[in-house]
């Protein structure tokens, strides 16, 4: 199979199988205006399969995020079909309006407009804890 490189844009790589398409969606790329690629079940001699994501465009990548989804994600910056830069991910000290807090009581249960934030409280376990009223937050949504 023959997928074209990328001229300027991104290589979103080592991907978890099987959640290429989880992660295409959540950029929205189906409403971007470029060439978007998915390959699915590439083999990886690091992890047995990854699905690889090829942008040809200059978009908005919200790093946090994809770290948070899949901390084993590189994102490659290409300019001029030459890689400018990579970047490995990690589970960010912080997230802004990527989970919600569950606990009714908290403030951004009832307060409209205010931000949803956890701090990172354990690396391991990947566990979030709510700024504001300190409830645990464990999986992703």
């Amino acid at each position: 199979m023959n997928i074209d490189g990328v001229n300027t844009g991104y290589v979103i790589d080592h991907i978890k199988a099987g959640t290429g398409l989880e992660i295409y969606n959540f950029l929205k790329l189906d409403k971007a205006d470029c060439t978007v690629a998915i390959i699915q079940r590439v083999e990886s001699t690091k992890y047995g399969y990854k699905d690889i994501i090829k942008i040809d465009g200059d978009i908005p990548i919200d790093c946090n995020t994809l770290g948070y989804m899949d901390e084993n994600i590189t994102v490659n910056r290409i300019k001029d079909r030459k890689l400018l830069e990579k970047i490995h991910l990690e589970l960010p000290e912080v997230l802004t309006n990527v989970i919600r807090c569950r606990n009714p009581r908290c403030i951004t249960s009832v307060e409209e407009g205010i931000e949803h934030r956890f701090r990172l409280a354990d690396r391991e376990t990947r566990k979030y804890r709510c700024v504001y009223c300190d409830t645990l937050h464990t999986d992703f949504q």
